[in-house]
């Protein structure tokens, strides 16, 4: 009897483009390629173009073995090359403080470090839009982006609450305090948030759901806050602990 080879899925459930050509047109037609993953010492002059391209726009790119590619590939023709497409176009964080331009709001920004969950991104993405917040911003490795599940959860909040996804974190908080942005950081040895001034131009920083917030970028905000809790757990979900210090922005920006 024929060994069988179990077929596993590829992370989430974004969009799966399997083959040397389709990879390329779906670099060269601007889809936004997440994810490729290339067979481990293929060297040949299409495989080299993908890998061009995939350094080029700076997704992530895995060489990996044949037995991984047979595993991801869902019609067994994957040419040595399998990419994964975002479900939803990527916007511009230039594109955030356009919104609050037109709206002639303070910018109110939310980003993500490192949230892995695509239930607790959904959540937070639907958060921002009925918290009026101008955009959300994650990084582009180590965390989720936008699956079909994300937009599922965010309740159609992804249509249009906008969603940016930058190469480094910590630049992006310098490049945007040249804005007048001031970063708070949501941390549990913060000072507690009724305490704090969340007043004005504003990026919300909610860290990873085990780990928090990483060092290097806690270390570009400008401060940090606490939710008080009372009891004998000492964290709460990303998603919830995003809810309610965006909301207590928007508590005091309504005084």
């Amino acid at each position: 009897m024929a060994k069988q080879t179990k077929k596993i899925a590829i992370e989430n459930d974004n969009t799966v483009i399997e083959g040397r050509n389709p990879v390329l047109e779906a670099f060269r037609s601007g889809k936004t390629v997440e994810r490729v993953y290339v067979l481990d010492g293929c060297h040949d002059g299409p495989v080299q173009s993908i890998v061009r391209e995939a350094k080029k726009q700076k997704c992530q790119l895995d060489f990996v073995a044949k037995e991984r590619l047979d595993q991801m590939s869902p019609t067994g023709h994957h040419q040595g090359v399998i990419a994964k497409t975002a479900v939803y176009h990527y916007a511009e964080v230039e594109d955030m403080l356009a919104i609050a331009r037109e709206r002639g709001e303070d910018p109110f920004l939310i980003l993500l470090d490192e949230i892995e969950d695509p239930h607790n991104l959904g959540a937070i993405i639907r958060t921002a839009n009925q918290a009026g917040a101008h955009g959300v911003i994650i990084p582009k490795h180590r965390a989720v982006g936008l699956t079909a599940t994300v937009a599922r959860t965010s309740a159609g909040a992804i249509h249009y609450t906008p969603v940016a996804k930058v190469t480094n974190l910590s630049q992006t908080i310098e490049n945007l305090k040249k804005e007048g942005i001031w970063f708070v950081c949501a941390d549990m040895d913060g000072e507690v948030m009724y305490r704090q001034n969340l007043t004005g131009p504003i990026g919300l920083v909610i860290g990873n759901e085990g780990n928090g917030v990483s060092r290097l970028v806690k270390e570009k905000c400008d401060f940090t806050a606490s939710i008080p809790m009372k009891g004998q757990i000492d964290s709460l979900n990303a998603s919830v602990a995003a809810g309610i210090l965006a909301y207590e922005i928007v508590r005091q920006r309504l005084q």
